[in-house]
């Protein structure tokens, strides 16, 4: 007869984000993850309306490169003003909170 194994528990295990925390990698895993999102959005939105790269760049009066560089979720050298400009040239506004 087999012994029943107590059901396993994930009370203490940590969350991610204590890992993360702990390895002093949280706000850098944050800053790629709002990025992506952000990227993602705007790509969306331009797919929507059927808008290349080159024709946001056009209109934004700035490189294909800038916009590469704006919608690469990894990199995020990227300025408000410039995420302000594209959210608007594609119908949307950017919206940043403290909380």
């Amino acid at each position: 007869m087999k012994s029943k194994k107590a059901p396993r528990t994930t009370d203490d295990l940590p969350t991610l984000d204590d890992f993360l925390k702990e390895q002093g990698k949280l706000e850098k895993f944050e800053a790629v993850a709002i990025k992506e999102v952000l990227a993602w959005q705007i790509a969306e939105a331009m797919k929507a309306q059927k808008l290349s790269r080159k024709r946001l760049a056009e209109r934004m009066k700035t490189s294909r490169s800038q916009i590469s560089r704006l919608l690469d979720p990894k990199d995020g050298n990227v300025t408000i003003a410039t995420l302000q400009r594209a959210a608007k040239i594609v119908g949307r506004t950017l919206r940043l909170e403290l909380v």
